[in-house]
């Protein structure tokens, strides 16, 4: 199986326009991108129509946890427009949390009763982790058993680069979460302490053993990877390193 190959947008935030980056993304070989508010909000269509004459598909989209919660239907329309399947919540504003087994359960209720309305309309709730969801809670349990942990209707886009930023270990979330994964971001970081690109580097380019994880990707449900930097000085480079290397390794 050779993996859809999806771009996040937000790694190109910073370089204008964005609708001259998708027939570059195409030609570099990628399937689609994974936008993010709010690249995709102020025209849908339009939007879409972007996507339509470059190529391109969108698997999925990171949209606000609030969002979904207040404006469900609003987002499951810019879902159906943009042609995506999943809807992905994916932060929790550090000022909001709180350091309780049930504030973080009430997080996973919120995403829960969202995947219940998506499956209405046959589309799909997934949450998105940084590294925060990876330390430990004073009672010794981790937000993400509790964010993931209220129901089976909410899925993983696993992000293997915070996963490692947090001191885990990706392979053990790999297979965890193997059948709640539905898709699988490879994102590389730099040794602790780089500060070029706050840290983070083209998938193949860090300290992650892609190679070790590859076959575990393939024991879990993701139907495609997704490519991040958060802050690259050198979009296409970044873009074109991180696609090659994925080529190269047989996804």
């Amino acid at each position: 199986m050779n993996y859809k190959i999806a771009y996040q947008l937000y790694s190109s935030r910073n370089f204008p326009p964005l609708a001259t980056q998708l027939p570059i993304l195409k030609s570099m070989g990628y399937d689609a991108i994974e936008p993010w508010l709010p690249a995709y909000e102020a025209d849908p269509a339009l939007f879409r129509r972007q996507l339509d004459d470059a190529g391109l598909a969108c698997f999925g989209f990171h949209m606000p946890l609030t969002g979904l919660v207040n404006e469900p239907a609003r987002y499951l329309d810019i879902a159906e427009t943009l042609g995506a399947t999943y809807l992905i919540p994916p932060f929790v504003p550090k000022e909001e949390r709180r350091e309780t087994s049930d504030f973080w359960k009430g997080i996973g209720n919120k995403l829960a009763v969202g995947a219940d309305k998506a499956a209405e309309r046959d589309l799909k709730v997934a949450w998105h982790n940084h590294d925060f969801e990876y330390f430990a809670l004073p009672d010794g349990s981790r937000p993400i058993e509790h964010i993931l942990g209220q129901s089976e209707a909410v899925l993983f886009e696993i992000d293997c680069g915070w996963i490692t930023r947090a001191g885990a270990d990706p392979a053990l979330e790999l297979q965890q979460y193997a059948d709640r994964i539905a898709c699988i971001q490879v994102k590389d970081t730099a040794p602790l302490g780089t500060v070029e690109d706050d840290g983070w580097t083209a998938t193949g380019d860090g300290i992650i053993d892609w190679a070790a994880l590859a076959p575990l990707f393939r024991k879990t449900t993701a139907d495609h990877i997704v490519t991040e930097h958060d802050n690259p000085s050198d979009w296409q480079r970044f873009a074109l390193r991180s696609i090659d290397y994925l080529s190269n390794l047989g996804l």
